[in-house]
């Protein structure tokens, strides 16, 4: 078993994290997780308020171990806020945006703030704030994520906010990954691509396929997607995606797409509910190369551990 601050806080058996990513990490995935001895995050994403209810019911009732959820946090009604912890989560996590006008609620409500932050100066903004930990996506994520590399970024932020405890994403699918990400210096590893290929995970059945026969290569950042949902993305957070017939379309020419968005919205919508993944978007990290199957999220934690694990013991073996 791999013991760190992170798993100390939460009382977790594996140092894994389940990426809040939304409309993906609904209650069962995330109940799932934490059932496994992580820590499940419900990725409430925009904050529609319905679907919040849904997917928080599931999980509270889904497990008696430590869970959380997510909000974007430049995207944040007070009463979405009030929502979400009314169901009294362990954990909130705040990703994109200051999040020291929501800080007060979250303590008020005995909740353990994480951060997850871009680049160094979010990392000291949110130390600051009083975040009790910090993730520090590289952009190697799939989704939503800045312009450093994972390699440099983490330790970077490990020694910007000690001794508060980092976590490391971007591009980690496997064991070997979280091995590095402890090596970096990380208490833990989050992970969102490789648990969108799994069985509790919401989202299409074709992209979850797709997720299984991409390839890194396959991927890129893009912000056409957010242009054609009509969401108003600030400009340094791009999304990686799976290249597909409406990246090629569109990529390099949103102010036409933007001209055209009467239109082009009703395809996206009508793509996005069929399923049809050569429109609508698949966001997937660069880690998808190592998928290869969708699996339980058990199982997903348990291999992940144990491969961390495996592989610590192996490095260790080569110092003489």
């Amino acid at each position: 078993m791999i013991r760190t601050k992170l798993t100390d806080m939460f009382g977790l058996q594996h140092p894994l994290i389940l990426a809040p990513m939304g409309g993906v990490a609904g209650g069962a995935l995330a109940a799932a997780v934490s059932n496994a001895g992580g820590l499940g995050l419900v990725g409430g994403g925009y904050g529609d308020r319905e679907w919040l209810r849904t997917e928080l019911s599931v999980v509270k009732a889904g497990t008696k171990r430590p869970w959380g959820v997510g909000l974007i946090t430049w995207s944040i009604e007070p009463d979405v806020l009030d929502l979400a912890l009314s169901y009294r989560p362990d954990a909130f996590i705040l990703s994109f945006g200051d999040p020291r006008p929501h800080v007060p609620a979250i303590r008020k409500a005995g909740c353990r703030l994480i951060c997850q932050v871009q680049d160094l100066a979010q990392a000291k903004l949110a130390a600051a704030a009083g975040a009790d930990l910090i993730v520090a996506e590289g952009n190697e994520a799939g989704g939503h994520s800045g312009t450093r590399g994972t390699l440099p970024f983490v330790p970077a932020a490990v020694d910007a906010v000690a001794p508060l405890p980092v976590v490391a994403a971007g591009g980690i699918a496997d064991g070997r990954g979280l091995a590095a990400a402890l090596a970096l210096g990380a208490q833990g590893a989050l992970l969102g691509t490789r648990f969108y290929a799994s069985t509790e995970a919401l989202g299409h059945a074709r992209a979850k396929a797709r997720l299984v026969a991409g390839a890194g290569d396959d991927t890129v950042r893009t912000r056409v997607f957010d242009v054609v949902r009509g969401y108003p993305w600030p400009r340094e957070f791009p999304g990686r995606a799976l290249r597909n017939t409406f990246v090629e379309r569109w990529q390099g020419r949103e102010d036409d797409l933007i001209t055209r968005l009467e239109n082009e919205q009703s395809a996206y919508q009508n793509a996005a509910r069929s399923g049809d993944t050569d429109v609508a978007v698949v966001w997937a990290g660069e880690a998808i190369d190592l998928i290869t199957s969708i699996e339980s999220a058990a199982a997903l934690v348990s291999r992940i551990s144990s491969e961390a694990e495996a592989q610590i013991r192996n490095v260790a073996g080569t110092v003489k």
